[in-house]
């Protein structure tokens, strides 16, 4: 298995142009947020817990997260059950309502994933490897701990990595 930062470096070489990165903070969020939407239809009632394929899919991807780091897998399991969370009140609306925020989250989403591809003129890392539409979540949460010092050694590694690419360097406008 690879270990989180084979996975991050893999990403992050995807992922050098600043405009592109911020375009992911506010696209993968809300694909994210789109995604859990869709999938909290059907709901099932076991016991006292809801479960829907949104909850199966969550504790999948946090299973995973957990495996490859258990700090940045603790956050993602935070940013998952408040997305579902958030989910739950869509579940329970209309179909049109619940159909409408989940679909249009999701395409607005990737359109705002597209615009940062073209800023970096790469295509997206999933393209080459499926994994990346699992690990771009969990980049969001290493670069936001990058950004505020923390797990320096994580960051550290991966520009090694990546060799004297300096992460992110501005682009010309």
């Amino acid at each position: 298995m690879k270990t989180l930062t084979d996975h991050l470096t893999q990403y992050a070489a995807y992922h050098q142009d600043s405009r592109n990165v911020a375009t992911h903070f506010i696209g993968i969020p809300l694909i994210v947020l789109g995604v859990t939407i869709l999938l909290s239809r059907p709901q099932w009632q076991m016991g006292a817990l809801l479960i829907s394929p949104a909850v199966l899919v969550a504790l999948a991807s946090s299973w995973f997260y957990a495996r490859l780091d258990t700090r940045f897998g603790i956050v993602m399991a935070m940013l998952l059950a408040a997305a579902l969370a958030a989910s739950q009140w869509f579940a329970a609306q209309s179909t049109s309502v619940w159909l409408g925020w989940g679909v249009g989250l999701f395409v607005l989403g990737w359109a705002i994933q597209f615009l940062g591809h073209y800023y970096e003129g790469k295509k997206p890392a999933f393209v080459d490897d499926l994994v990346g539409l699992l690990v771009g979540p969990i980049f969001l949460v290493a670069e936001a701990a990058f950004h505020f010092n923390m797990r320096t050694d994580v960051r550290d590694e991966i520009r090694r990595r990546l060799g004297t690419m300096v992460l992110r360097p501005q682009s010309g406008v």
